[in-house]
C-alpha cells in the first residue's frame, strides 16, 4: 500500500485513519541522549545537518528502503541530513508479518545506510493501533498484551544501540475535544499497556531515548493536555520516558499555532526532551518557508527541543504530494522553504550541551596544543554510552583523532559522530566529514555505546 494512501485522514492535523509511513533520516546509532554539538561560535552550515549540528540539534528525514536505488534521492539525504526515520520498515506488520516470524530487511537496510552515512536513526514505531498484522488485529485481551510485548522486546533487542530514539507508542490519544485515550485493541487490554509497552522498550533497548509520539498536539488543546498528563504520571512515578514527539503536519487549515513553541517549552519543562518528528507543512512560495523557519526558531529556542524530522525529502516522495509540503521539489531542488530553514538555523543561538562532562575541558585551550578530549558517561549494568568531548588548541584543526583506552573485555558496539578504528583494547576515533575542521578552542562532541566495563582514563587527542 502506498504511504499516501496509509495517510488516509481529513487533513493534517485532523484525521481518523492515520498514516502509516514514519521515517526520518539520521543515524549513525543512539546514545542515551547524545547530540553533536559544536559549543562556540562557528561558521555558518552550508547544509541542513551541519547548521543544525552547531546548534547542537539534528535534522533528520524519513526514509523508504525502496527509494534508496534513487540516485537524486540518496545524493540529497546523504549531503543534507544527519537522522532517518524509517517510513514504514519498522512497524508492526513489516517486522512481524507472522506471529513470531521477524523479518528485518527492509528496515536493515536503512539502518545499514545510516550507518555507513554518520547518520543517526529514529525507531518508528513500536506499538500503534494501526499498521497491525492480520493476526495481531485478530487478538484480543492477554494474548494481544503478551503479543505486543514480546514484538517490542524482540525488536528493540534486535536494534538495541543503534536507535537514537524510539517511538515507543504512536498516536494512543483521540481526536477531537475528549482527551480521551483512542479506543483501539491495545486500549481494551488495559489502561497500563502505554507504561507497559515503555517499562519493555527500556529492558530491551536501554541507551535509546524513548518517545510517545502522536499528532494534533502541536498547541495546547484537550488533545496535547491529555498527553501532558500522561507523561507528568509517568514522570512523577518513574516510568521510563524521555521524550515526547511532535509530528507537526501543517496545511493552511490547520496552520503552526501560535503557541507552538510555548507547547514545547512545558512539555521540555517536565524535565523531558521535545522532539520535531514529521515535519511536511502543504503550501508554496513566501509563506510556507515563513512557516518552516518559524518551526525551526520555536525548535531553537527550546533548550531541549533535540531536533527536526521532515517527512519525506521531495514533494514527490510525501504521503501529501499533491500539496508541496517539503523543501525540495520533485526534481530535487531547493525550494524557498529549504533556504528559509536554513537561514533559520544558522541565525539561531547555541544551547548548552547534552550532558556535561566528567572532565570540564579547558576555557582556554593550551598554548601550542593541538586539541585536548574529556569524557562523560553513561551507564548500566553491562554497558554504558560515552560521550567525547574534543576541543581545539590555539591552532585549530583540519582533523583530529581520539583515543581511548577500554577495559579488558569492554568492545564498542557502535559509534557516531565518528569513524573508529577497532573495538577493544586501544581504539582510534577520527572525525567525520562534518566535524573534523574547528577553531582555536572550537568544540565538537562524538559518541559510542558499549558492552561491558567503561573507560576511566581520560582521552587523548591528536590534531592535524
Amino acid at each position: 500500500m502506498s504511504s499516501s494512501a496509509l495517510h488516509d485522514r481529513g487533513n493534517a492535523r485532523v484525521r481518523t485513519g492515520r498514516r502509516a509511513a514514519l521515517v526520518s533520516a539520521a543515524v549513525g546509532t543512539v546514545a542515551a541522549g547524545m547530540v553533536l554539538a559544536l559549543a562556540t561560535a562557528a561558521s555558518a552550515g552550508t547544509t541542513l545537518a551541519t547548521a543544525a549540528a552547531e546548534k547542537g540539534r539534528y535534522f533528520g528525514t524519513a526514509v523508504a528502503a525502496n527509494k534508496l536505488s534513487d540516485s537524486t534521492y540518496v545524493g540529497i539525504l546523504n549531503r543534507e541530513f544527519d537522522m532517518v526515520t524509517p517510513e514504514n520498515e519498522m512497524k508492526w506488520d513489516a517486522t512481524e508479518p507472522s506471529q513470531g516470524q521477524f523479518n528485518y530487511t527492509n528496515a536493515d537496510r536503512i539502518v545499514g545506510h545510516a550507518q555507513t552515512n554518520g547518520m543517526r536513526v529514529r525507531g518508528h514505531a513500536l506499538a500503534w493501533h494501526s499498521q497491525q498484522p492480520g493476526w495481531a488485529q485478530n487478538l484480543s485481551g492477554s494474548a494481544l498484551r503478551s503479543a505486543m510485548v514480546n514484538h517490542v522486546t524482540q525488536v528493540a533487542t534486535h536494534y538495541r544501540g543503534k536507535i537514537h530514539s524510539w517511538d515507543v507508542v504512536n498516536e494512543a490519544f483521540a481526536d477531537g475535544g475528549s482527551g480521551a485515550r483512542r479506543d483501539s485493541n491495545l486500549q481494551r487490554t488495559g489502561n497500563d499497556w502505554i507504561e507497559v509497552a515503555f517499562r519493555t522498550a527500556r529492558t530491551a533497548d536501554p541507551g535509546a531515548k524513548l518517545c510517545y509520539n502522536d499528532y494534533n498536539t502541536d498547541g495546547q488543546n484537550a488533545k496535547s493536555n491529555a498527553v501532558y498528563a500522561m507523561v507528568s504520571d509517568f514522570k512523577a512515578r518513574g516510568v521510563p520516558i524521555d521524550c515526547v514527539g511532535f509530528q507537526s503536519h501543517f496545511n493552511s487549515a490547520s496552520p503552526v499555532p501560535a503557541d507552538y513553541q510555548a507547547n514545547l517549552q512545558r512539555f521540555a519543562n517536565l524535565g523531558l526532551d521535545v522532539q520535531i518528528t514529521e515535519l511536511d507543512i502543504e503550501g508554496s512560495g513566501t509563506a510556507q518557508a515563513n512557516s518552516f523557519a518559524n518551526v525551526t526558531k520555536a525548535c531553537l529556542a527550546v533548550s531541549r527541543c533535540t531536533g527536526i524530522s521532515v517527512w519525506g525529502i521531495r514533494d514527490t516522495d510525501s504521503w501529501r504530494a499533491s500539496g508541496t509540503p517539503l523543501l525540495f521539489d520533485g526534481n530535487g531542488n531547493k525550494k524557498a522553504a529549504y533556504t528559509a530553514t536554513l537561514d533559520a538555523l544558522n541565525g539561531g543561538t547555541t544551547p548548552p550541551t547534552s550532558a556535561p562532562s566528567t572532565t570540564a575541558p579547558p576555557t582556554t585551550p593550551p598554548p601550542g596544543t593541538g586539541c585536548t578530549a574529556s569524557l562523560s558517561l553513561q551507564t548500566w549494568t553491562g554497558g554504558f554510552v560515552a560521550t567525547v568531548r574534543v576541543t581545539a588548541g590555539s591552532a585549530g584543526t583540519n582533523g583530529w583523532a581520539a583515543t581511548v583506552t577500554l577495559p579488558a573485555g569492554t568492545a564498542v558496539t557502535n559509534a557516531w559522530n565518528a569513524q573508529n578504528s577497532g573495538s577493544t583494547g586501544t581504539v582510534r576515533f577520527g572525525n567525520v566529514a562534518y566535524n573534523g575542521q574547528l577553531t582555536a578552542g572550537q568544540s565538537t562532541e562524538f559518541g559510542f555505546q558499549g558492552t561491558g566495563t567503561p573507560p576511566s582514563d581520560t582521552p587523548s587527542c591528536t590534531a592535524s
